[in-house]
Parts: C-alpha cells; sequence; structure tokens
C-alpha cells in the first residue's frame, strides 16, 4: 500500500511541483503589482470602499428603519452612523462631483438654476435630518423612506462614477487640504448640521481621522531623507491632534473655534503643505479664487481676484490699476459729468457714503438700495444685492448706463476720452499693442477692464482679526474672541458670512454666491416688509422673493447704515435683528424666509462680544 501510494507521489511530484510554481509565481506576480500600485491609486481604492460601506449602511441599516418608522431614536443613529461615514467620502464628492455631491448632502431648500429660470427639489442627508430633528413625526414615514431611497441612488451614481476616476498626487493632497479648509469655514459652524448641533464635533472628528490613512499612503520609506519623514510624521501628529480637540470638546456653545483653528487647523494645513513640498509633490499653478498653494484659509496672498475676471485678457496690471483709480475717481463717465464713482463710493468712508440711500441724479429722488462697500468686492462670485452681475466688468456698465446713477454710456465716455491726450497715453501703457492703425482707440471694454481691475486691486486682508489668526499673539481682546466664537457658534452668523471673508460666496471652491431671504422690515420697528423684490425681479422663482446677497461683513465699522435698504443705523440694531429670528421672529409675514425663525437667545454680554469682533474686522490700510 505504502509503496503503491510512494510511487503516486513520484508520478505526481512534476505536477505538484509545478503547481508550487505557478502558485509562488502567482504571488510574486500579485506582490510586484501590489508593489507598484502608486499611492494615488491606493486613494483610490480606498475611497471606493467608503462608498461601498456607506451604501451598505443606507440600504441595510437605515432603508430597514425608515420603512418600519416607529424607533426615533433608532432612526437617529442610523441616520448618525451615514453622516459619519459620509464624512469619510465627503473631500472627494465635493471636489470631483460637486453636483452629486450637494444631492448627498446639500442644503434642505431648492436649487436654483439661474439661467434655466427653474428649481429643483432637494434632498440627501440634511433633508433626511429635516425629518428626523427636532421631532420625528411618523405621518412623514412614507417621505423618510423616499429620501433614503433616493440618498441611496445617488450613492450608487457616485459608486459609478467614481470607478473611472483617476487621481494624481497632487490631487490628492489638494483634497485633503481643501478639506481642512471646509472643517475651517463650513464644518465648525454647523453648517450642513443645522438641526442636529451635537453631531457637530463627532463628525468635525471624523473628517479629520479619516485623512490619516490617506496620508498614509504617502509615509516614506525608512532610506527617505530625515527632512521627508519629519514632514510627514509632523502631518500626522497635526491630524490626531485636531482630531482629538474635537472629541475632547463637544459642546456646540462652548467650543473654543479660534483656538481650535489657531492652534490645531492652520498649523495641519501648513504641515500638509510642507510635507506635499518635502515629498516632491508640486501645488497646482491654475488660477484659482483660493490660491492652491494656500497653507491656511488666513495667508495674507490666500485669495487671487483675478479669478473672477472673464478673461486672462482683463486680468490686472499696475498700468491698468492706475487707470482704473483715475477713471473712478472721474465724472467723465456720467451723463451730466457731475458724479463720479467715487462721489457714492468714498474711500474716506471705506468706500461706501454714510446714507441709507444716495440721491439720483433727478433732483428729490433716491437710488433703489443702500451704496455697499467695494473693499473686497472683487472676492466675490456676483455682484449687486440682486447677483444680476457675475463680474466687475458687467457691474461698470450697468451703473454707468443707469439713468438713477450716472445716466451715461461708456461708448460716449470712450469718445470724450480719446479727445484727452493723457487719458490716450495711460490707456496706451494700460493695453499695449491696442492700437488700430496708426493712431489708439479708446474702447468701452478697455474702460470696463481698468474699472475693474482698479477694484481688484482693493483687497482689504489684514485687519487685527486677520493678524491675529496668521499668529500674532496676544492681537485680540478676550472679548473679540469670545465674538469671533459667538459669530461661529450660538449666533449663526457664520453659516451665511462665511469665514474667512465673511461674504457668502461658498468655501472652499469660492465659484457660488449665496443669497438668503432674511424678512428685512420697511424701517426699524416697522411692522411692514420692505418692499424691494430683490433677485425675484430678476428671477422669477417664488423663493427668491425678497432674497438678496449676503454682504461682507468686514469693515462693518463704517459702512453703516446697513442692509439692502440701509434701515438700520447701528451694529446693536442688525444684531438684535438676528436675534430675534428675522424678520419671522419680529412678527412679519415671510413664508419663504430662508433664516431660520428662531430666536437665538443670545445674551448682552454675547452680544457685545459679537459687535467687539465685528469691529476687529475693520482694514482699511493699503495691502501690498
Amino acid at each position: 500500500m505504502f509503496s503503491s501510494l510512494s510511487v503516486a507521489l513520484r508520478a505526481c511530484a512534476p505536477l505538484l511541483l509545478a503547481t508550487l510554481l505557478a502558485l509562488a509565481g502567482a504571488c510574486s506576480s500579485t506582490q510586484s503589482a501590489s508593489t507598484k500600485t502608486s499611492p494615488a491609486q491606493r486613494v483610490q481604492q480606498h475611497v471606493a470602499q467608503d462608498l461601498d460601506r456607506l451604501a451598505t449602511q443606507v440600504q441595510q441599516q437605515l432603508l430597514p428603519l425608515a420603512r418600519r418608522g416607529t424607533s426615533p431614536d433608532s432612526l437617529r443613529r442610523g441616520f448618525r452612523a451615514c453622516r459619519l461615514l459620509y464624512k469619510r467620502v465627503e473631500p472627494f464628492t465635493e471636489y470631483y462631483m460637486p453636483g452629486t455631491a450637494r444631492l448627498l448632502n446639500g442644503p434642505p431648500i431648492g436649487e436654483v438654476e439661474v439661467a434655466e429660470n427653474k428649481d429643483f427639489e432637494p434632498s440627501g442627508l440634511q433633508v433626511i435630518e429635516s425629518l428626523l430633528y427636532p421631532e420625528y413625526d411618523p405621518a412623514n414615514r412614507a417621505e423618510l423612506e423616499r429620501e433614503v431611497r433616493a440618498l441611496h441612488r445617488e450613492i450608487s451614481n457616485a459608486r459609478t462614477r467614481w470607478q473611472v476616476q483617476e487621481l494624481s498626487d497632487a490631487h490628492v493632497f489638494d483634497v485633503l487640504r481643501l478639506q481642512v479648509f471646509r472643517v475651517v469655514s463650513l464644518g465648525i459652524t454647523g453648517f450642513d448640521t443645522p438641526l442636529s448641533p451635537t453631531a457637530i464635533f463627532p463628525e468635525t472628528a471624523a473628517a479629520l481621522v479619516a485623512l490619516q490613512p490617506l496620508l498614509a499612503y504617502y509615509e516614506p520609506a525608512g532610506s527617505a531623507p530625515d527632512s521627508v519623514r519629519q514632514a510627514y510624521g509632523a502631518a500626522q501628529r497635526q491630524l490626531a491632534r485636531a482630531a482629538q480637540y474635537a472629541r475632547q470638546h463637544p459642546d456646540f456653545n462652548n467650543f473654543d473655534r479660534l483656538a481650535f483653528i489657531t492652534d490645531h487647523a492652520n498649523p495641519l494645513g501648513r504641515a500638509l503643505l510642507a510635507c506635499q513640498v518635502q515629498l516632491g509633490i508640486r501645488p497646482f499653478e491654475e488660477v484659482r479664487a483660493l490660491r492652491p498653494d494656500a497653507a491656511t484659509l488666513f495667508d495674507s496672498a490666500a485669495f487671487n481676484p483675478d479669478f473672477y475676471a472673464p478673461t486672462t485678457q482683463h486680468y490686472r496690471t499696475e498700468a491698468r490699476i492706475a487707470l482704473g483709480r483715475q477713471l473712478f475717481q472721474d465724472p467723465v463717465l456720467s451723463g451730466t459729468g457731475g458724479r463720479s464713482c467715487a462721489s457714492c463710493h468714498q474711500p474716506e468712508k471705506a468706500f461706501t457714503d454714510g446714507l441709507a440711500k444716495n440721491a439720483t441724479l433727478t433732483p428729490g429722488g433716491l437710488v433703489r438700495r443702500n451704496t455697499p462697500t467695494i473693499l473686497n468686492a472683487a472676492l466675490q462670485a456676483g455682484q449687486f444685492y440682486d447677483l444680476r452681475s457675475t463680474t466687475l466688468e458687467n457691474q461698470a456698465v450697468d451703473v454707468v448706463g443707469n439713468p438713477n446713477e450716472m445716466h451715461g454710456s461708456l461708448e460716449t465716455a470712450a469718445r470724450r476720452l480719446q479727445l484727452r491726450p493723457e487719458y490716450v497715453r495711460q490707456f496706451r501703457r494700460a493695453f499695449p499693442g491696442s492700437e488700430v492703425g496708426a493712431e489708439p482707440r479708446i474702447t468701452p471694454v478697455q474702460i470696463q477692464t481698468a474699472l475693474a481691475a482698479y477694484e481688484r486691486s482693493l483687497i482689504r486682508l489684514n485687519s487685527r482679526f486677520d493678524q491675529h489668526m496668521r499668529g500674532q499673539q496676544e492681537v485680540l481682546s478676550k472679548e473679540e474672541i469670545r465674538g469671533f466664537n459667538v459669530f461661529m457658534g450660538a449666533g449663526k452668523c457664520g453659516t451665511c458670512h462665511f469665514a474667512p471673508l465673511f461674504n457668502g460666496t461658498v468655501p472652499p471652491g469660492f465659484t457660488e454666491a449665496e443669497s438668503e431671504v432674511l424678512g428685512v422690515p420697511a424701517a426699524p420697528g416697522s411692522r411692514r416688509l420692505d418692499a424691494d423684490q430683490g433677485r425675484y425681479a430678476q428671477v422669477q422663482l417664488p423663493q427668491l422673493r425678497h432674497s438678496f446677497k449676503i454682504p461682507t461683513v468686514r469693515n462693518v465699522a463704517l459702512t453703516a447704515p446697513y442692509m439692502h435698504n440701509g434701515a438700520y443705523r447701528t451694529l446693536e440694531q442688525v444684531i438684535e435683528f438676528y436675534n430675534e429670528g428675522g424678520g419671522s421672529g419680529l412678527g412679519l409675514n415671510v413664508p419663504n424666509q430662508t433664516l431660520p425663525p428662531d430666536k437665538l437667545h443670545l445674551s448682552a454680554a454675547d452680544q457685545r462680544a459679537l459687535k467687539a469682533f465685528l469691529l476687529a474686522l475693520t482694514d482699511t490700510t493699503r495691502q501690498e
């Protein structure tokens, strides 16, 4: 028997050996392929797995709970688990598929497509949140189930799109830093968790923890230079510390957001950029609103106002800025020759006029709206209170041609300027090579470009607040620090006036300008809503009635009176308006108000601190 077995084994030996060798070769081949897999490819696979986990959680846990709809606590636990998983994929869905990201976690209000004069129903996690918080109504079970199914469909769409997505190392590091910026500007304010504030800081921690394994794919080998390994280690430690701080301070109202930013988020942004550079991965060089090599949101040169110019032909030059400054102050642009841009945008008043509404050129009349500051106006994705202009160039045409404001035309102004030799020389310097024949011709487009170039030079981001955020010690008082925390927390100001620009251009992409329906009264104490229809006059969708652009609150110490109609003369009045819940909170009939109508219940000390912080945003010095 044994000899037979021995014979059989000897007969099988060649085949067995061949099989073992084949298996070894396969293992070696797999190992080799694994070795050749780039860090970016492993990040792509990692995110694919996280999308799978999210899809499974929604389908196998949240959907059955929604279908039964009987246990609010179980529903909320299942929902929170989904949100935590979403935070793992959020940086990539927001970066690569923003349309899908909006359907996964967009605001619970309809999206407006201005170009098509249409609105689209909201969907996603924030809509589901509104069905579960502050109270769950079983009568909405069918709607809840429908929204969860829609969420699962969108996750499936994201999974399909992600399968063909290609990443580069530069993209990965771009995503990592942008997620840190998203946490700073949106996450810690409760922007996407407005109804469940207790979830904000667990989600903040989850968003940061999720970056650690992604960065780990770039861990340098032991043979790498010390500087590379040290930069990588510093970035991982900063990630861990920032996440730990968020976990250890979960209270919404008492979370020290300023300390979190200065002590954790800003050092993290710097560490990630330093790690990227040490690894030899160059940041992008494309023109973006937030420069691709910005280490923090508060860097002195973090923003590039030329991003919002229509084309590269409209970018700033020193000659164009100088020409635009002179045109801004010259009444030659007006039809009557008696009003310049500076007549209403007065430099000594932070480029406002100190009036509720300025006078029209026709005696006895008033212009339609309050004169806004143009300091930092270049860092907005839309112009005018009703956002009817997307560029500063188009805004110039509108203002010059408006019969109540300047009652002129750029064509007429160009002909007038052509008769002034000094202007001809200035235009030639600002627009070299634009001569027609032997004689240079001044054109309306050149006037627009020069005016816009000057406005793009009026960037003021060096207030005491900015200096504090850049590491200067003891620049802000304790009351001002408390005010920032109120602004970003209990006051809910930061959910609309986004840091660091404190306007309505949404970070961290800064490509979309938001508007809100506040319910501003015709006058302080009035029981009548201001009659101005806002964006509705341009885009006649019901939700845009009385909707206005969110302006910057930088330099508010110098820009009173406030609101689109100049209704409020003091910051105290403005703060009280918001504290009461806007127009609806004051008892006005504003059925489409987007500002939450609930009272904020800010204490007198909170309100004083909030004002102190707003005053710390003043900067009228020239920033080279």
